[in-house]
């Protein structure tokens, strides 16, 4: 499986002939068409018309939760339910805000547990931590450390205690909120592997 980080909250995921995209944002460059693209919420930076146009084929599937307009038909999904697309098994999770109303849980936004190939990857979505997060179990964890909308360091370092990854990558910083500081910060707390990425940086994962 091949891992690219696309910038704030975005991420390329490749596995054989599966392609899929979660929450495109600002893509730049030549980018391979999606087989696959994975909202979590309606804000903007996270559901980009403008980005799901540039990634876009005859053949590609959105899925999203109730909200997000991205210019095409989505497959809508909720929490809990669970879809098998191409070389993959995609499971939408609960994403919500705890003591602010940025992410209100009755909204019912989303993160998503991916298996594909031997992996099975965790995308938090915008999120603190919560209870969910107890009866995850994942090899590599996406969580967002920008704080204000979302966990912040020391947040997202209590929701490592109780994901256990083997591997955590932050996310969400460098744009909107958060810095590459706050990110290294988090990668040297942390009780488990971790990798800041930068920019465009594509990774062969291995474990």
């Amino acid at each position: 499986m091949e891992l690219v980080f696309l910038g704030h909250a975005s991420f390329l995921v490749k596995e054989n002939a599966t392609t899929i995209y979660i929450d495109p944002y600002h893509l730049i460059g030549t980018l391979p068409k999606a087989d696959i693209i994975l909202i979590t919420h309606p804000h903007f930076d996270h559901c980009s018309q403008d980005d799901v146009a540039k990634i876009l084929s005859e053949t590609t599937v959105v899925v999203s939760p109730s909200g997000c307009d991205v210019g095409v038909q989505s497959q809508e999904i909720l929490p809990g339910q669970e879809v098998a697309l191409k070389d993959a098994i995609i499971r939408a999770v609960p994403a919500y805000n705890i003591g602010k109303d940025f992410h209100p849980k009755e909204n019912k936004w989303v993160g998503y547990v991916i298996d594909i190939g031997q992996y099975r990857l965790y995308h938090a979505g915008d999120t603190d931590v919560i209870p969910e997060m107890e009866n995850l179990s994942v090899d590599i964890a996406l969580l967002p450390i920008g704080g204000t909308y979302t966990m912040d360091v020391p947040e997202a370092l209590d929701a490592v205690k109780t994901i256990k990854p083997k591997l955590v990558i932050p996310m969400h910083f460098g744009d909107i909120v958060g810095t590459v500081q706050d990110a290294m910060n988090f990668c040297q707390k942390s009780t488990v592997p971790c990798k800041v990425f930068s920019k465009g940086e594509e990774w062969l994962v291995k474990l």
